[in-house]
């Protein structure tokens, strides 16, 4: 029997965690779904990742209201997916920032990300009609290259890319005087890693420069709040295993002239005996497979998903 699509059967409501891990500096958790970070300025809050919908975004702004009363002056988003970008019309702020390569995949596949990732997850995008239908995400106001600084009063936080790993895009925030870092879906604390639109032979050396940092506390992607140099080189080691545990079997396989069935086989061999228990691991293993296939064929831009692309290459994996 073919197993029901990505989490379309994934009903259950989270538990949320509001988790202090700096001063004046909180990460919203919810036991694997997409987390959203805070940042509490002199005289204002900035928020890191807006959540799915408008809907979802509300229940980020009432944790937020419960700390702090500050106005929310920046928005930043640390990659193009739909599900970290759609609720960000809740926030009013008047500054969303994105890096320009990310800017540009919303050009180049925002809407089909849309519409694909709607399919994969509806439970993620409660109040989807809430949504503004004209852009085919979020448009930021703000853009840059490798490096911006940004200040919420004395309060200076540093935005980064380091280099290309869950998408080509992905940024990381540092908040140096409490020693911090919201890193996105680059990191995951017990949840599968999605490395659909990933390069994955530059993930491990971007991890490696987020290491470097020798943070105190990482708020990840998904999963529990990282607080402690221990638990923060504990998943970051993790992270590097789970990205290699996929590459290196489907590679072989690939490289080979092997089937994106057989690489499959091989995927789900070496990766089921240590991630099968991880938040989302069916949802991702498919589309991880794919494209850790297409990179070790040469194929160094991901092929952009579409509704109907995510159907087929389930079917012929699932069925």
């Amino acid at each position: 029997m073919t197993k029901q699509f990505a989490s379309a059967g994934d009903m259950a409501e989270k538990k949320i965690s509001f988790t202090e891990i700096g001063k004046d500096i909180w990460a919203f958790t919810a036991e694997g779904d997409p987390n959203t970070g805070v940042i509490i300025g002199d005289n204002s809050v900035m928020i890191v990742e807006a959540q799915a919908t408008p809907e979802l975004a509300n229940k980020v702004i009432e944790k937020v209201r419960s700390v702090t009363d500050k106005p929310i002056s920046h928005l930043v988003l640390t990659h193009y997916h739909a599900v970290r970008v759609l609720g960000a019309s809740a926030y009013h702020a008047p500054t969303i920032i994105m890096s320009q390569k990310a800017r540009s995949m919303v050009v180049e596949r925002g809407a089909e990300d849309r519409e694909s990732e709607f399919q994969r997850f509806p439970r993620l995008f409660l109040g989807y009609d809430s949504i503004d239908k004209v852009p085919p995400l979020t448009w930021p106001t703000t853009t840059f290259n490798d490096r911006m600084t940004v200040y919420l009063g004395k309060r200076r936080v540093d935005l980064m890319f380091l280099g290309r790993a869950h998408t080509a895009g992905d940024i990381i925030i540092h908040v140096p005087d409490a020693n911090v870092m919201f890193t996105g879906d680059i990191v995951e604390y017990h949840s599968a890693c999605y490395c659909g639109d990933g390069h994955f032979n530059e993930w491990g050396p971007t991890l490696e420069k987020i290491r470097a940092f020798d943070v105190d506390a990482i708020a990840p992607g998904r999963g529990d709040a990282l607080v402690g140099k221990e638990m923060v080189n504990k998943a970051l080691t993790n992270t590097a295993d789970f990205v290699n545990s996929i590459y290196r079997p489907v590679a072989r396989i690939a490289q080979g002239g092997g089937t994106l069935k057989e690489a499959w086989d091989a995927a789900r061999a070496e990766c089921d005996p240590k991630f099968s228990d991880y938040a989302i691991y069916e949802h991702c293993l498919p589309f991880n497979v794919a494209r850790a296939y297409d990179e070790a064929l040469g194929i160094d831009t991901p092929r952009i998903w579409t509704a109907e692309r995510d159907m087929r290459m389930w079917e012929a994996l699932q069925g």
